[in-house]
């Protein structure tokens, strides 16, 4: 097994980092696998468009694997294009960029280098306390990021989109079963955690092709990139409708009270990718509701960008996202049969 940082810092100061509303506007930072799905895409807008409640110091590109990408390299690479891809849509958000991990993290427990990880450490030295990271990927990034400084606990509070619910029988979770034991380093450390788990919690994030098309559409060149991803994703059947995951972890920094949480104790994850508990653990703080209607209504209701004066020079490449069609769309609809699509992908 995996041999975690040690357990930093005390209940107190956990409790403490997670009870204060975070400031308006909070120091933020992104971690986020943004070619894997479309659901990143729109947490990465939705805090880009709401200055007023978070400043985005630098997004991290999150590695994955399966369907789109063959590895975790490629993966990273392609999240870090869709990343630059995002931001080219929207005028006058000049935000770093910071390349991940290629791999997952090893079993003996080592961290992985990335300018991530090390701008992350960096980044928690300076500034005001604390900085919020919010990851919405396979958290090798931050993990690797704890072991090389087990003291960067004490000067980060971490919101991690993994997991299902605590009550849930099972927690293979794509995020979280992506790099299990990169979880487990997150889950072990000590550092100040708001979970946001999928099912039992998140999967009440869902929107529609109407809404899509009413609200998010009219939001200039980056809402057009949003709504053609929603069109390629879902597909125009009735009934159909879509959970934008992670827009429910970017959601508490913005708002702490579109989120309803607790605290327990961190959860062990098991080698059969289930929660096992422990009253002798560290806190953390849990989700076990979100207020779909506020986060989305808050989109929705951010005012469109400005349009963009002058093309940018060089543009990034395009991560490659095709329309389904034929059988691939029908294995797409099958998949969201109970709830698996839940962050299989």
């Amino acid at each position: 097994p995996v041999t975690a940082v040690n357990r930093h810092g005390s209940d107190e100061l956990r409790v403490r980092l997670l009870s204060a509303a975070p400031p308006a506007p909070a120091r933020l930072v992104l971690d986020t696998d943004t070619a894997n799905e479309i659901d990143d895409q729109f947490a990465l807008v939705h805090v880009l468009l709401a200055p007023d409640r978070a400043r985005l110091e630098a997004v991290y590109a999150a590695p994955f694997a399966g369907g789109r990408a063959a590895g975790p390299a490629e993966g990273m690479r392609l999240s870090e294009a869709e990343i630059h891809r995002v931001l080219d849509a929207l005028p006058d958000r000049e935000v770093p960029v910071l390349t991940g991990s290629e791999q997952w993290l090893t079993a003996a427990g080592r961290p992985v280098p990335s300018p991530a990880a090390d701008d992350l450490i960096e980044r928690s030295r300076t500034g005001d306390s604390p900085l919020y990271v919010v990851a919405i990927g396979a958290p090798v990034n931050v993990a690797s990021a704890l072991l090389a400084d087990p003291a960067l606990a004490g000067r980060i509070v971490v919101v991690w989109l993994g997991g299902h619910a605590l009550t849930w029988g099972e927690t293979a979770e794509f995020n979280l079963r992506q790099d299990p034991d990169s979880s487990r380093v997150l889950l072990d450390s000590g550092v100040p955690l708001v979970l946001v788990p999928c099912l039992g919690v998140t999967d009440h994030m869902i929107t529609t092709k109407a809404e899509i098309d009413r609200y998010v559409r009219p939001l200039g060149e980056v809402g057009a990139l949003l709504a053609g991803l929603y069109d390629d994703y879902v597909p125009d059947e009735p009934g159909q409708s879509k959970v934008i995951w992670d827009m429910a972890a970017t959601a508490w920094v913005l708002h702490q009270d579109w989120l309803d949480t607790e605290f327990t104790t961190s959860p062990l994850l098991t080698p059969s990718l289930t929660w096992s508990r422990d009253p002798g653990r560290h806190l953390i703080r849990s989700t076990t509701q979100v207020h779909r209607d506020q986060i989305f209504g808050d989109l929705f209701r951010r005012p469109p960008p400005a349009a963009r004066r002058q093309p940018r020079p060089h543009p990034r490449p395009r991560a490659p996202y095709p329309r389904l069609s034929g059988p691939r769309r029908a294995r797409r609809s099958e998949e969201r049969r109970v709830g698996k699509e839940c962050r299989s992908r």
